[in-house]
């Protein structure tokens, strides 16, 4: 049984992260079919990881004060409804709704699925044997949801990267109610949950990136730009204070005396700005300047997907021997320079020497950050807050994705403008815009190295999850 749930968990996150990375091959059909624009197309994708990262918090304390089975079950229904009404969308407003309801539904799934198996794995080298598992699904469902998305555009069509999440989740949530256990009812009250902190964080958010997705065509100095920077701190500034002053607070500061925890967290965001704003610009440049098909862009990134694997299975059986630090470190570095070569495309470049080189290096470092981040992330958590742990480190994956793409896609506008103004063919602008944000990016892993030397070098052999009576007092009680 214990084989099976784990299969079962691993299958719900792999689910989640495709979803991330799936539709970046179909974004010129629905531009296409549903009259987007340029600007408001990236929101499919923003979207998404922006109510993601914003309720996952939330999600990871109904996860813990709820029940992890009952907020599973609610998360995937939400995200299969949600799923058929993206597939049936007629106009883009209708389309970015209902992927910012996936985004939620995936918000309370994840954490309570991570949740899940900190808990039922929790003798030390089983624990860190699901974990570094958990971890390569999570890297391989970011790399093969590309090439999903474009075997299903290219074929059935655009609409079936959302449509086939549905049988799936009919799937899961039957699994669910066979494999996982029913855990005694909690007594609630709605002062338990910090909705007021849920919703600041995400509102700050929101603008946030809305401002920056803007910058480049309203100008950095404007005021609709310095406002929106400035309402988006003030919000997020809010969010701090309520949970200060929260009885039961969304993100009680106390979790942050884990040790490496917070350290893991930052890695994580950062890493993911860099590596998953890859998959975006890379995927424009083969299809608007190399001339690729959807399926050819998709089929692209197999050796990606095969890199991130090998690296996920090799780091997990290193991790009881070199600890999560090395690993870490190293993954960042071998990202960086993957990201750096890529940041070399040229106007007339070809997919073997000038992506596939720099496509494989990054794969095998962005399996290595995933398998060992997860593992460090979830390190010395007790377990009246793991759902909590959980949703720090999937906020902070997704939050990085959604910054990073904001950021990134704001920089190659700006380089790409800037060629446009002074004469510069349309090819050779873009592959320009492209090349600067994927140099950006690499820097960015660069810097998440550096952040991981404060990790936690967790083994996992002989490791196991403390019992509650060992958790810091304030979050026992929030528990």
């Amino acid at each position: 049984m214990g084989k099976l749930t784990l299969a079962f968990l691993c299958g719900v996150a792999f689910l989640d992260f495709v979803d991330a990375s799936i539709v970046n091959v179909a974004l010129p059909s629905i531009r296409s079919h549903l009259h987007f624009s340029v600007q408001s197309l990236q929101w499919v994708l923003s979207g998404y990881l922006l109510t993601y990262g914003g309720f996952m918090l939330l999600g990871g304390r109904a996860a813990d004060l709820i029940g992890r089975r009952p907020v599973l079950l609610a998360g995937t229904t939400l995200f299969g409804v949600s799923s058929l009404a993206a597939g049936l969308a007629t106009s883009e407003g209708v389309l970015i709704a209902a992927r910012l309801a996936q985004g939620i539904g995936a918000a309370f799934t994840m954490p309570a699925a991570l949740s899940i198996l900190t808990t039922t794995f929790r003798e030390g080298s089983d624990r860190h044997r699901a974990l570094g598992l958990w971890g390569a699904t999570a890297g391989l469902a970011s790399a093969l949801g590309v090439f999903l998305g474009g075997v299903l555009s290219g074929g059935p069509g655009w609409r079936w990267v959302f449509f086939v999440n549905v049988p799936v989740c009919v799937i899961d949530i039957v699994a669910a109610r066979r494999l996982l256990p029913r855990e005694r009812a909690r007594r609630l009250r709605m002062a338990n949950f910090d909705v007021l902190g849920a919703l600041l964080a995400t509102a700050g958010m929101l603008v946030l990136i809305y401002t920056l997705v803007r910058a480049p065509d309203v100008g950095w100095g404007a005021a609709r730009t310095v406002g929106g920077l400035a309402a988006a701190a003030a919000l997020l500034a809010m969010f701090a204070l309520n949970e200060r002053r929260h009885a039961n607070p969304l993100f009680p500061f106390s979790i942050l005396r884990i040790n490496g925890l917070a350290a893991a967290d930052v890695t994580q965001m950062i890493a993911v700005a860099g590596s998953y704003s890859m998959f975006f610009f890379v995927t424009l440049y083969m299809q608007n300047v190399l001339g690729f098909s959807r399926v050819e862009a998709g089929a692209a990134y197999v050796p990606t997907a095969l890199g991130v694997a090998v690296a996920a299975g090799v780091c997990t059986q290193l991790l009881p021997r070199t600890g999560t630090r090395p690993i870490i470190v190293a993954g960042a570095l071998i990202n960086a320079v993957g990201l750096y070569l890529l940041s070399h495309i040229p106007d007339h470049g070809s997919y073997a020497a000038n992506l596939l080189p720099g496509l494989v290096v990054m794969s095998l470092g962005f399996g290595s950050i995933f398998v060992a981040v997860t593992t460090a992330a979830q390190a010395g958590v007790p377990s009246p807050v793991a759902g909590l742990a959980a949703a720090l480190v999937n906020t902070s994956t997704w939050l990085g994705g959604a910054l990073g793409l904001a950021i990134f896609s704001a920089i190659s506008a700006s380089r790409t403008s800037s060629l446009l103004h002074h004469g510069a063919s349309e090819q050779h602008a873009l592959t320009s815009g492209f090349a600067r944000a994927l140099l950006i990016c690499s820097m960015f892993l660069l810097a998440a190295a550096v952040i991981g030397l404060r990790a936690t070098n967790t083994r996992g052999e002989g490791e196991s999850a403390p019992e509650e009576d060992q958790a810091p007092a304030e979050l026992a009680e929030a528990a």
